[in-house]
């Protein structure tokens, strides 16, 4: 029996303080565990230890580490209330029994047990879980022992969330890095049943589901109609579902998510497979336009979180895009006597995938672009993105080639850009407009497409601090005009997909007020007269000058007109694009 005398009381508070630093300094949960049992030995004795963790949810208490258990009880779970441990979780208090044998709660894991000594872990005003301690020796446990242990428990219970958290957070960032390898294996898959199945097999990477279905509507009918159907990796047939209709429909009418714990308290739910109680669906979205679904069923209520939710929205908008591309890419090499037709709805959904104007919730700022490809389909490409609050970026590239060909890769490059981008907020290191490039350099290169290569400018505006940093692979340098004239500013680099390992340089400094920047792809500096005379950097350089003070699309507009009126009968030979910024407080 351990005995506490007033002489040990300041040496037993300075051990309990270490061993409390101690514990809370461990954030792998495994390790956590491990450790907790070494340190209470150097307090109180004993010959089998376990911690119970508690699902709330379920009201259940399962063994997460022991010492000194048979391994037929290492899977022991209790309910609360039920055993020792449960009662001491039910009444929230610790419990101390020196003969096991007389106490008719009693459940017995380790044979040959006679004392248990309990105490639950709470967090917060929340039962967690508890610590159970078990002795051969009958009266080994004092109350002073549980006052100890209780004390103990309090910094287990901030480690074990610590542990928690941190693994939370690491599973995050490891599964925000697998959703980027997957948007680059499906990005580069044109052929449309092998991209759903690749799609669905690459999920089970980041989220286990037990039934999983890509379901794409058909415009004409109105209709979501099951492209892939799996469960337990075994392809079943499901009926079509008319938009609005079930959980699917009502995701894909909306465009929003549909998370369901219960599917039988959801009048929604439209039973297809048995013995499903939850359910989860993510539109797959092209800007406003929902082009199908993703559904996820399980028979486990509350099987899906609001993490899920967030995991596969990631990914849903990566595999739409790559759904369109090798949808379109499919009708276009299947249907050769329909290509002018195709072309033209290729050219309709390259215009609609580019920006039209900046989201009026950012002040400070007018920004314009204008396109115009030279054939039905244009390798130049532009965004305009948001990664935070107070950050735009501005990409503005142009692709070697034209046609489908350079369309193609141009929406490829393009996605990168913006994945790239929105995982600023993630990975904020990576985000900066040299290393941007460098990502997108090292996945075009990796396609192995030699004759094909893609020049950039990425610009990246922090409206909060009032600076501008830039980055460049080629594309012509931007103009930078002030009161005081107009300049280029130069910084220069590979194109994108050339060599690996290429590294950009970036330039910064600050903005004010009336500071106008003007993006332009070489089909404008470029653009040739019938005397085969180039438009040049001179004259765009005075165009921009002398129209500065104009709104940003007036401006964008004016330096369109003056190239074609430079041109005259000749016709344009290279896409045109111009995005103007003007900072207007």
């Amino acid at each position: 029996m351990t005995q506490y005398s007033p002489t040990h009381e300041h040496e037993l508070l300075r051990t309990l303080f270490d061993l409390g630093r101690e514990v809370t300094a461990v954030l792998d949960h495994d390790e956590l565990l491990q450790k907790i049992p070494q340190l209470i030995a150097r307090l109180i004795d004993f010959q089998a230890f376990a911690v119970y963790l508690l699902d709330a949810r379920k009201g259940e208490l399962s063994i997460a580490y022991s010492v000194g258990y048979p391994e037929s009880r290492t899977g022991l779970r209790l309910k609360v209330g039920e055993g020792l441990v449960g009662a001491a979780v039910a009444e929230e208090r610790p419990l101390v029994v020196n003969d096991v044998r007389r106490d008719p709660r009693y459940v017995e894991a380790v044979p040959g047990s006679n004392a248990e000594l309990v105490v639950p872990l709470r967090r917060k005003g929340k039962t967690i879980g508890a610590l159970n301690l078990l002795s051969r020796h009958a009266g080994q446990f004092t109350e002073n022992d549980a006052a100890v242990l209780r004390q103990f428990g309090a910094h287990v219970a901030v480690a074990l969330e610590n542990a928690r958290l941190f693994e939370r957070e690491r599973e995050y960032g490891e599964t925000l890095e697998t959703l980027a390898d997957i948007g680059r294996e499906v990005s580069s898959i044109l052929d449309p049943d092998e991209l759903l199945t690749r799609i669905a097999h690459l999920l089970k990477r980041v989220i286990d589901y037990r039934t999983f279905g890509i379901l794409l509507l058909n415009s004409e009918t109105g209709e979501l109609e099951m492209k892939l159907a799996l469960q337990y990796g075994e392809k079943v047939a499901v009926p079509k579902v008319k938009l609005g209709e079930g959980i699917v429909g009502h995701a894909a009418l909306h465009r929003a998510p549909v998370l369901v714990s219960d599917v039988t308290k959801d009048p929604r739910y439209l039973k297809v497979v048995e013995d499903v109680r939850s359910e989860l669906a993510i539109p797959l979205l092209l800007k406003d336009r929902c082009i199908g679904v993703f559904d996820l069923e399980s028979p486990e209520l509350d099987a899906f979180h609001k993490g899920h939710v967030e995991i596969l929205t990631l990914l849903a908008s990566h595999a739409a895009v790559a759904i369109e591309n090798a949808r379109l890419y499919h009708e276009i090499v299947a249907n050769e006597e329909r290509l002018e037709r195709e072309l033209r709805f290729a050219q309709r959904v390259q215009v609609a995938l580019l920006p039209t104007e900046l989201p009026k919730k950012l002040k400070g700022v007018d920004v314009a672009a204008r396109f115009e490809p030279a054939r039905e389909l244009g390798g130049d490409l532009y965004d305009l993105l948001l990664p935070d609050t107070h950050t735009l970026v501005i990409s503005v590239g142009d692709v070697s080639g034209k046609g489908i060909p350079a369309a193609l890769y141009g929406a490829v490059a393009g996605e990168l850009v913006r994945s790239r981008t929105f995982r600023r907020r993630y990975l904020p290191e990576r985000s900066r407009p040299g290393a941007v490039l460098e990502s997108i350099n090292t996945i075009l290169h990796e396609r192995q497409l030699e004759s094909y290569y893609c020049t950039l400018c990425y610009a990246l505006f922090d409206l909060k601090r009032r600076t501008v940093a830039f980055a460049n692979s080629g594309l012509p340098f931007p103009l930078h005009s002030t009161s005081e004239g107009c300049e280029q500013i130069k910084v220069s680099g590979l194109p994108l997909g050339t060599f690996p390992g290429s590294t950009y340089d970036e330039v910064a400094f600050p903005f004010v007020k009336g500071d106008t920047y003007v993006f332009c792809s070489d089909g404008i500096f470029e653009a040739q007269n019938v005397r085969g005379e180039d438009f040049g950097i001179d004259r765009l350089c005075e165009i921009v000058q002398r129209n500065r003070e104009l709104p940003a699309a007036r401006l964008a507009e004016t330096i369109f007109n003056a190239v074609t009126a430079f041109r005259g009968d000749t016709p344009a030979t290279d896409d045109m694009t111009a995005v103007v910024a003007k900072i207007t407080s």
